[in-house]
């Protein structure tokens, strides 16, 4: 019996943990052939492939993000070949079960809930005497009647064998995203969420763990996410792997957790400031509201304010990234409520800021009881609210336009300089900074089309001609310092109007040539000769202080001049203010 575990990732770093603990632990009476896949390959391609491995048995691992492409594929499959024994299992078969028996009747078997045990059952069963009927969570149609087990009782998890260890994966572990897990479950009931419709926190085997970790390491793996709801749930259980990751990662690893930042004390956070090295850890922080009363009513219990001090623990300690999101949507969450919310929580700049929408999951409280809100959303996955009592459609295409600005302009850190300004100084609140620019961006037509660096800068300059004309000349400068310090290279062809006249650059450069320490020690240090210092640097006017801002953090408008240095040995571009002298020359 040829059998087949596969999936249709959301992109091609990513990697499906569920089929490898389905592959791992029906052998060795079984070998299952792992087969992987993205929602953006073609079906005809992906049928075409699965087809010609002769497969007897195909085990689908489903998503909200790629049912329904998983859908065509199994159409397909089955018309080319009925006899062909497809199986569905994942979070979003779970649930709604009956409903799914009816739409999907190309589909033979469904797995609910924790599949190892029942997915090595059916294979039994489908090999033997094939009494489905003894198999718990799994559901099946017999002739025009539903069969629907109940899920079986939880796995023990240090029971199952590991799934990192397949000689298939060790080639692409240093190109993907490793997904691991030390424990399943959520202490949590958040009503949007599906883990909390799991009761209690199970625990791998922590020796296990951290063998399996070594593993990976040794065979190259570089970046490994945590699926663990709430990696910090158990401090003790999380020092202990802290301190395990720090004392025996290999350089170039990086490891990715989901914490609960209200409930993390003050003494871990010192611990990692202190013995983490920069860059080995990555947080990511649900927040989702800070409004209390939308909070309760989802029954999602968070304490901002402790949550913000450990936010700003984690940040000046400069050692771990922190990814921190945010739900438009959940009950009782106005246009004005969600804009406070956004605001609170970007006043911490976390190093990302990603704006989710609430999508009615099969299973949750929230989608059960979604008329008390009378919730609209789309009938199929990914279940994404359309409006609710006190959120229209068009207050949503609002916080929309918002996210697509956040994500460019912030979350990449292309021009950290110019939009903390425009935050800070220019609009009234760093929401209405996104809020006025991607009602702009969307005006244009901007969201429909892909965009270079440069159109990023001419675009934002743009919009701040129509909306800030006051504001444009500071802002070009600001703009032209972040476009510069981000460049390996000398640009070819700048997005800006070259305002400086090239006798006062000419003069600038004769001072820089005849007297390199008017640029400071470092400079000197490069002994740069006439030829490199004309192919490997630029000069700038700017309508503020440079040097008075990264001494100060603070904007002093004035007409000054910069040296930008690219610095082939280091792929970094270095910038110098030019002194008093060398400007007073060139005036």
């Amino acid at each position: 019996m040829k059998i087949i575990a596969t999936t249709l990732n959301a992109k091609y770093i990513h990697t499906n943990l569920a089929i490898r603990y389905l592959k791992a632990y029906a052998e060795p009476e079984f070998y299952v052939d792992l087969v992987e896949y993205t929602i953006k390959d073609p079906v005809m391609n992906i049928v075409s492939d699965l087809i010609q491995k002769k497969p007897d048995v195909i085990g689908f691992s489903c998503y909200i993000w790629n049912i329904e492409e998983t859908i065509k594929v199994m159409s397909m499959l089955k018309k080319i070949n009925p006899e062909l024994i497809l199986v569905l299992g994942g979070p979003e078969v779970t649930y709604d079960v009956s409903e799914w028996l009816d739409r999907l009747t190309d589909v033979d078997f469904i797995v609910l809930g924790e599949g190892e045990i029942t997915f090595k059952q059916l294979l039994q069963e489908l090999q033997g005497e094939q009494n489905f009927e003894s198999i718990s969570g799994l559901a099946y149609r017999d002739g025009e009647n539903k069969k629907i087990s109940p899920q079986r009782n939880k796995v023990d998890l240090k029971e199952l064998p590991s799934p990192y260890r397949f000689d298939e994966d060790l080639a692409q572990l240093g190109k993907r995203v490793t997904y691991f897990e030390t424990s399943r479950g959520c202490p949590f009931s958040c009503q949007f969420c599906l883990s909390s419709i799991e009761v209690g926190v199970r625990y791998f085997d922590r020796e296990k763990v951290k063998e399996d970790i070594r593993f990976l390491m040794n065979n190259g793996a570089k970046t490994i996410k945590f699926v663990d709801r709430t990696f910090n749930i158990s401090r003790s259980y999380a020092m202990e792997m802290f301190r395990f990751l720090i004392d025996e990662h290999l350089p170039g690893t990086v490891f990715q957790f989901e914490i609960t930042a209200d409930i993390m004390r003050p003494e871990v956070i010192e611990f990692l400031n202190q013995e983490a090295p920069a860059g080995l850890f990555r947080f990511e922080i649900g927040v989702q509201s800070t409004n209390d009363s939308t909070n309760e009513l989802v029954m999602r219990k968070q304490n901002f304010a402790k949550l913000s001090r450990t936010v700003t623990m984690v940040k000046e300690g400069g050692k771990i990234d922190q990814h921190l999101d945010l739900i438009a949507g959940l009950p009782e969450e106005d246009y004005h409520s969600f804009k406070k919310t956004f605001n609170d929580v970007f006043a911490l700049r976390p190093e990302e800021l990603q704006l989710g929408f609430l999508k009615m999951l099969r299973g949750t409280g929230l989608r059960i009881r979604s008329n008390d809100h009378a919730y609209i959303y789309m009938d199929h996955a990914p279940y994404e609210i359309l409006g609710n009592n006190i959120l229209s459609f068009d207050d949503i295409i609002r916080i929309k336009q918002v996210e697509d600005v956040l994500e460019k302009f912030w979350n990449d850190h292309r021009m950290d300089a110019t939009v903390e300004h425009l935050v800070t100084r220019v609009f009234e609140t760093p929401f209405d900074f996104f809020q006025d620019f991607g009602a702009y961006w969307d005006q244009q037509g901007w969201s429909r089309i892909g965009h270079q660096l440069e159109d990023l800068y001419k675009r934002l300059y743009s919009f701040l001609q129509e909306d800030k004309p006051q504001a444009v000349s500071l802002m070009e400068s600001m703009m032209k310092y972040d476009y510069l310090r981000h460049q390996k290279f000398k640009p070819r062809k700048p997005w800006w109007q070259d305002r400086l006249e090239k006798e006062d650059r000419t003069n600038i450069y004769k001072q820089v040539i005849e007297n390199p320490a008017l640029l400071g020690d470092q400079f000197s240090a490069h002994n740069l000769n006439e030829k490199e210092l004309y192919k490997h640097t630029m000069i700038e006017s700017l309508q503020f202080d440079l040097a008075h801002y990264l001494n100060h953090d603070e904007i002093m408008e004035e007409e000054s001049y910069v040296l930008i240095y690219f610095n082939q040995n280091t792929n970094k571009a270095e910038i110098y203010p030019i002194g008093s002298k060398a400007r007073k020359t060139a005036s």
